[in-house]
């Protein structure tokens, strides 16, 4: 449906704004000596997505300032530095829109969120994520706000699909951050904290020396591979499976129906890194069918971004204790790809 998706469009801009601290200072690895200290060694040190030519084309255009003062040439920093980057305008690409809510008891708000539609402004969207699409059905009166604009809790992957949860109150958003946050991989496994249970659909590429290779439906594996920071051609750094001081983290992968495009798996998660199901997956050498940023064995492609799409991932089922005790059962929709065969939609193009 042609209303189902926001047409790509040109948004206002934005201002970026970096405050400088004698670390941002420092001589980095591959710059030399003196490119770190003035403001294109800085934003291109900080943000290497960027090179330094292109920050010095930005200071000669006039987008840069310094303690409010417009720069045209580069020049030093000192500790204290206020530096603001006011990007141009640019044309965010087409989304889908934002559906109604599944859930909502007046300070829980829960979407189903569809793949391809980023939760907040990053990585080159601004108004076409979902806090923008909340703020403006607020304002069009569409969704009540009495106790406060609905806020998104956590994040889910731009291609991940599924449960997305929001709070009105501050003091929800809180307990609803502790509560999802990772419970560490202590107690690695199937076992999860019994606050908190969360369960996603995927199809995976397995390889034949994958540690799931042997898998028969039914059985389950744990994936505890810890995750940190490793160097990354385009972000500087990236998590990944293993890397710089990594965080322990837990995954168990259920198979559910071998396929030839794919296997179908159910993956509950212990523990919440980032990008964990795509960095496990990949680290056991089955990494989610289409993704191009995480190889087998848990590399990653120097040159892709992890906002690129591909892949299929789906949070499925969230089940919350809230703080009066009562119990919340969330699904969403599964999409056709993910279901069963039995379902008679589970191989749906």
């Amino acid at each position: 449906m042609e209303d189902a998706w926001l047409p790509a469009a040109p948004n206002t801009g934005h201002t970026y704004r970096d405050r400088v601290d004698a670390a941002a200072l420092q001589p980095r690895a591959g710059l030399p000596v003196d490119a770190v200290p003035s403001v294109s060694g800085f934003y291109a040190a900080r943000y290497p997505h960027s090179s330094r030519l292109l920050w010095l084309q930005r200071l000669a255009a006039g987008e840069i300032s310094r303690n409010g003062q417009v720069l045209r040439a580069d020049g030093p920093l000192v500790p204290g530095d206020r530096l603001a980057w006011r990007r141009p305008p640019w044309e965010e690409p087409a989304v889908p829109r934002l559906p109604a809510p599944l859930w909502d008891d007046g300070d829980l708000v829960v979407f189903d969120k569809p793949s391809g539609l980023p939760v907040l402004p990053a990585g080159g969207f601004l108004e076409h994520t979902v806090l923008r699409q909340i703020e403006r059905r607020v304002a069009a009166g569409d969704l009540e706000d009495g106790a406060g604009l609905p806020r998104p809790v956590h994040r889910l992957g731009r291609f991940t699909s599924g449960l997305l949860v929001c709070a009105r109150c501050r003091s929800s958003r809180a307990w609803l951050s502790a509560l999802l946050r990772d419970s560490t991989a202590a107690t690695p496994g199937p076992a999860q904290p019994a606050g908190c249970r969360k369960r996603y659909r995927a199809l995976i590429a397995v390889g034949p020396a994958s540690a799931l290779a042997g898998l028969l439906p039914g059985e389950s594996l744990t994936i505890t591979t810890p995750i940190g920071r490793r160097p990354h051609g385009r972000l500087g750094a990236i998590w990944a499976a293993g890397g710089e001081r990594p965080l322990p983290a837990a995954s168990t992968l259920t198979l559910l129906e071998r396929r030839e495009a794919g296997w179908l798996v159910e993956v509950a998660i212990a523990s919440g890194r980032p990008h964990q199901i795509r960095i496990h997956t990949a680290a056991a050498g089955a990494p989610l069918l289409g993704d191009p940023l995480y190889r087998p064995g848990g590399d990653v492609e120097p040159l892709v971004l992890p906002g690129q799409g591909g892949y299929h991932l789906h949070a499925h089922r969230l089940s919350l204790t809230a703080p009066e005790g009562r119990r919340l059962e969330l699904e969403a929709p599964l999409p056709p790809r993910l279901r069963r065969l039995g379902d008679g939609l589970g191989m749906a193009p």
